[in-house]
């Protein structure tokens, strides 16, 4: 039987309302008893008496025993999580920072108090990857997973390629429709994404990783002449995050925009739309595909969280006790495209090979192997000069 959820909610922006819309056309046994917001001037579709600016009167209920967390600053949704959990209170969460940089703490404390935190929502939307990593995949040796995983990158990348706005113009679009922030640099720096794999690997291969050691290079310096020599080449800049085992003791984690070739599964996601590719040694290659942006497609998967807690499911985090620990290798060489400006910033460069050095009035760029350890020291520099980098395997051959 399931019990009942009696919820306290935290934030009612693009996430909280679309979950609140899926919920009132639903009869599940939930009940939405208070909301918690920051601004109580803000005209509200609903009445003000479900409303509170006081995140103590709902976490201090004891007739509220399920919290949902859904707001922007993750120093706060940390302080709203640790206390509900330490209190009895299941939570759902779907602050992919927070939950990125506090996991290891965040899984110890469900492990002394008896709670379950759940976050489904806070990876690519819509898609249920953390549950098939617990469940599907439990007993399965996974080589990488990859793909896109933040849809107002995509979308952004998406409207430039297929329509031929410009950057700015396909930014605005992304935060018009409540993709992107106001302040879009968690989006189009890789930033998102890569709290989103670092959260990922975790539960596909028992590591907590802390995200300041993951490189993140976005899509913030990409220009006309990389579009134009992307589709030359018959190749799509996607910005793909990647967790991928080099052995039985590493793994290595990075986010980088990549040329994409045809076969590749995610030639063919557009827009806000998510993917995330899963390689397997039994199951070979996987696709999950689905909304990674929007109050709707969130929403829905932070429903399945809630609607989970009824029947008290918990993520096991089986493979965290695995024997053998694997360890974070930034020692791994990518094969990139970096189209730059000043000849001064490829000197400072150490690349590991190069196979094509290319200069021209229009364009000036290399091919080659440069290691992730470099590029994490080099990252300031290549972003100051402009520099836009790719991974660039399909052009590479080594």
């Amino acid at each position: 039987m399931s019990k009942r959820l009696t919820i306290g909610l935290f934030g009612f922006g693009v996430v909280g309302q679309g979950l609140h819309d899926i919920i009132s056309t639903k009869d599940l046994n939930i009940e939405i008893k208070r909301i918690a917001i920051k601004n109580p001037e803000k005209v509200r579709s609903l009445t003000s008496d479900l409303f509170t600016t006081d995140a103590d009167v709902i976490l201090n209920d004891p007739s509220i025993n399920t919290i949902i967390e859904l707001i922007n600053d993750a120093d706060a949704a940390y302080e709203i999580v640790t206390k509900a959990l330490k209190s009895g209170k299941n939570v759902v969460s779907a602050n992919k920072k927070m939950i990125a940089e506090h996991l290891d703490e965040l899984v110890n404390i469900q492990n002394e108090y008896g709670t379950s935190l759940l976050y489904e929502g806070s990876v690519c939307g819509s898609i249920p990857i953390i549950r098939n990593l617990e469940e599907y995949y439990d007993n399965e040796l996974l080589h990488s997973i990859s793909g896109i995983f933040n849809g107002s990158s995509n979308f952004i990348l998406s409207k430039i390629a297929n329509e031929g706005l410009d950057y700015s113009v396909a930014l605005k679009q992304a935060q018009d429709l409540g993709f992107a922030e106001k302040d879009p640099t968690l989006d189009v720096g890789g930033y998102d994404p890569k709290y989103k794999l670092v959260i990922a690997a975790a539960h596909a291969y028992g590591v907590f990783v802390r995200p300041e050691e993951v490189l993140n290079i976005g899509i913030q310096n990409f220009s006309a002449v990389d579009l134009q020599f992307a589709q030359e080449h018959h190749l799509k800049i996607k910005l793909v995050p990647t967790a991928k085992k080099l052995n039985n003791q590493e793994l290595t984690l990075y986010v980088l925009p990549k040329l994409v070739p045809k076969s590749d599964f995610l030639y063919n996601v557009e827009n806000e739309y998510n993917a995330v590719s899963v390689k397997a040694a039994f199951a070979d290659q996987q696709l999950f595909y689905g909304k990674g942006a929007g109050g709707h497609p969130t929403g829905s998967a932070v429903l399945s969280d809630i609607a989970a807690l009824r029947y008290d499911y918990r993520y096991e985090y089986k493979k965290l006790n695995n024997e053998s620990k694997l360890t974070l290798q930034n020692d791994y060489v990518i094969p990139l495209y970096i189209r730059y400006i000043n000849e001064s910033l490829i000197n400072k460069i150490q690349f590991e090979y190069i196979t094509k050095h290319h200069k021209s009035d229009d364009l000036n760029y290399v091919l080659g192997g440069i290691k992730i350890s470099e590029l994490i020291l080099g990252k300031e520099a290549i972003l100051n000069d402009g520099a836009f980098l790719a991974e660039a395997s399909a052009l590479i051959e080594k």
